[in-house]
């Protein structure tokens, strides 16, 4: 097993790994406070998750700024300068939400939040995308699932530990945490970004931003983007509704939630290496078909059972489901951009996120507040047969990458 270790290290470079580190700390940070942000607001101030829902949109919706921004500064500055800007304003957006006094103060720092906390969204996914050859980006950014879901086992018990004490030092902890991945970068990851052709003129700030105009006429691109919205409209209630659904309407505590949390962290960490190896020789597009459909059935699960071993069960599929969808997306949306627009191909594809969680939450918090909650997780499972069957013409329509297959000595 160390053989086998020693092995996958060396197959990568060392930049990739110190970009591994950075992850595990920077995901530490958020994922200490992400999973339980409903609950803190529900909490704190008194609302439903409606109201929720919207602050999520407002945060969504101000993003789209941030990563449009980030999109063209990577291009045009390089990742790792862009890296650095976010993580120090992530600090400190951590610090304004903790102490925000009022609902109306913690919305206004949300949209501040939102614009500029997203910069470095586009930069991240270049970075990996600039270390690894095509052949090696599903395999490593199963490696990425894997130490960010390390983190997530990990940071849900130590939050736990935090907000019994005070829910502010949570939010301290987390800018904290910011700032130690901050030095990381600025004292050992490389800048990444591929050397321009010796003939090529420098692009300006506003030749930077049309060259936005030109991801949006790649059609297979955006008819790819558009039908990755409707999956993560799914997918965001992991992280959303779920805990407070599970809470309100079955008692289950927070605590409950959490360990649905780690035992998703605990499948991904074991096996998302090794399902991405096994699965790579398979088309891309129809991995992403597989998943969806799973995550359609996991999330629907929720509508059905009422025990939580059902939950757990429920969350198990859902695992599957991110283990065989997440890292063929990154693959793919890596594939459609040129070298020279990666920063803005990502930014884009970032939409996927933010438009889901524009008005994802508030229409699920709807649902959640009705007298029929479980009819949340009936649309869930309606939207994932419907992406099913998008991701499938999408292969039909669009030449996407061909399969990796693995090579003979690195098949187990």
């Amino acid at each position: 097993m160390l053989a086998n270790f020693k092995k996958i290290y060396h197959e990568y470079p060392r930049a990739f790994w110190i970009y591994n580190v950075i992850v595990f700390i920077d995901r530490f940070g958020g994922f200490m406070l992400y999973p339980f942000f409903a609950l803190y607001l529900t909490e704190k101030f008194d609302i439903g998750m409606s109201a929720v829902g919207m602050l999520f949109a407002v945060f969504s919706v101000s993003g789209f700024v941030g990563s449009a921004l980030g999109g063209a500064l990577t291009d045009r500055m390089g990742r790792k300068g862009v890296i650095i800007f976010s993580l120090v304003l992530s600090s400190l957006s951590a610090l304004g939400m903790g102490f925000a006094p009022t609902l109306g103060a913690f919305a206004a720092v949300s949209i501040i939040v939102g614009t500029l906390a997203h910069i470095g969204g586009p930069a991240h996914e270049a970075v990996v995308a600039d270390l690894l050859p095509e052949e090696k980006r599903a395999e490593g950014y199963g490696i990425i699932r894997v130490v960010f879901n390390l983190a997530v086992i990990i940071a849900p018990a130590v939050a736990g530990l935090l907000i019994a004490k005070s829910y502010l030092l949570l939010f301290i902890v987390d800018a904290v945490i910011s700032l130690l991945a901050t030095a990381v970068v600025v004292l050992y990851l490389p800048e990444t970004k591929p050397a321009a052709h010796p003939d090529a003129k420098p692009e300006s700030m506003s030749q930077s931003f049309a060259g936005y105009g030109r991801v949006f006429k790649d059609i297979p691109f955006v008819a790819f983007v558009v039908v990755s919205v409707m999956t993560t409209l799914i997918y965001m209630n992991f992280n959303t509704t779920l805990g407070v659904y599970l809470r309100d309407n079955h008692g289950i505590p927070e605590i409950g939630y959490g360990y649905l949390i780690s035992l998703n962290a605990v499948i991904v960490v074991v096996f998302q290496f090794w399902v991405a190896r096994k699965l790579e020789r398979f088309k891309p597009m129809l991995m992403l078909a597989a998943g969806a459909a799973l995550y359609g059935i996991g999330f629907a699960m929720y509508g059905f059972t009422s025990t939580y071993m059902m939950f757990a069960v429920a969350m198990i599929v859902i695992t599957i489901g991110e283990m065989v969808f997440t890292p063929f997306q990154q693959t793919l949306v890596a594939s459609f951009a040129p070298e020279e627009m990666r920063g803005r191909y990502m930014a884009v594809s970032g939409l996927s996120w933010g438009i889901a969680f524009a008005g994802g939450p508030y229409l699920a918090g709807l649902l959640l507040d009705s007298a029929s909650p479980n009819w949340l997780w009936i649309a869930c499972g309606i939207l994932g047969v419907m992406t099913m069957i998008g991701y499938i013409v999408l292969d039909k329509i669009h030449h996407s990458p061909a399969p990796v297959l693995a090579e003979p000595a690195a098949a187990d």
